[in-house]
């Protein structure tokens, strides 16, 4: 099968359950802001020297492909979806992100007023995941205030995971290694 499906040529794309939107959904702008910051976490992984943050990044990439099939599935096939084995995102998803802002805090890793991005290659590609995630997460929330998403757990987690980007960001300032930026 092809990667030219010519589906989309008229403006429209799929969903889950072979619903078809206009490219200019909401849905869609979320799914496709969240699938961004997969991006952003991807490249951010890549620059990143050190095995903490590209753990980190690796299983945080993992639960956004929850979160954008969720997000690609409308609310009347929600029941459908979970009874095909798929998950949503849960209060764990959010609670491992707070584990790892408190085990950053725990070593004093701290920052007042402002950060300017840049300090290091890794600490720009994280604080860049960090302003897309911040994107995906007005974009949820424009389809949560549209009630076309229910879970309130999806916008509690993008938003730790915000807060957690930028704590990885100073961190990886602060530990950048030796001759690395």
């Amino acid at each position: 099968m092809s990667i030219v499906t010519r589906t989309g040529d008229e403006g429209t794309t799929g969903l889950m359950y072979n619903r078809r939107v206009s490219k200019s959904h909401p849905r869609v702008e979320a799914c496709g802001s969240v699938d961004e910051l997969n991006a952003a976490l991807g490249m951010a992984r890549a620059f990143s020297p050190q095995k903490f943050i590209q753990d980190i990044l690796l299983a945080t990439q993992k639960d956004l492909v929850i979160l954008m099939g969720e997000l690609a599935t409308e609310l009347d096939d929600l029941p459908r979806y979970r009874a095909d084995g798929f998950s949503l995102v849960s209060r764990e998803h959010s609670l491992r992100l707070e584990d790892c802002v408190r085990e950053i805090e725990a070593q004093a890793v701290t920052y007042k007023g402002w950060a300017t991005p840049g300090a290091t290659t890794s600490s720009a590609a994280i604080d860049l995941a960090r302003a897309t995630c911040r994107r995906a997460e007005r974009r949820v929330c424009a389809l949560r205030d549209a009630g076309q998403i229910q879970n309130p757990e999806v916008i509690i987690y993008l938003n730790r995971l915000a807060d957690l980007l930028w704590l990885l960001a100073r961190w990886s300032e602060v530990n950048a290694p030796p001759g690395t930026d």
